[in-house]
């Protein structure tokens, strides 16, 4: 009879540290990114055309309050949300530190020039 309510006793401390286990990935669960941070998710590249890659990511942040996604140096980042509105995308730096941007005519986008003459251009859908 004592190994029994031992038995019980074991079982019942099992089902308690599962349940919190649940609980605990369910509130404080993986994948969760800090406010300001993003992470890229998907990245495909289309090289079929001669000379041009076709790159589109899809990107997943955690902003703060008057932030938005954007690209800050060729990376996913957090940017001030006036910046998207005005659609003035070189103000987010999104460059690398030896290219220089341009808005293309539109606004519709921008293009980074690398001092070599190669021009990568982003637009924003």
């Amino acid at each position: 009879m004592q190994h029994l309510r031992v038995a019980w006793a074991l079982a019942g401390a099992a089902l308690g540290f599962f349940l919190l286990f649940l609980i605990q990935a369910h509130f404080f669960g993986e994948g969760q990114l800090v406010a300001g941070t993003c992470e890229i998710v998907t990245l495909d590249r289309d090289s079929t055309q001669p000379r041009r890659t076709i790159a589109r990511q899809t990107a997943r942040c955690a902003c703060r309050k008057g932030q938005i996604a954007g690209t800050t140096r060729a990376s996913p980042a957090c940017v001030d949300v006036s910046i998207v509105r005005s659609r003035q995308w070189c103000e987010m730096m999104p460059c690398l530190d030896d290219e220089s941007c341009d808005l293309l005519v539109n606004r519709t986008g921008w293009t980074c020039a690398q001092p070599g003459g190669r021009v990568k251009t982003t637009t924003v859908s």
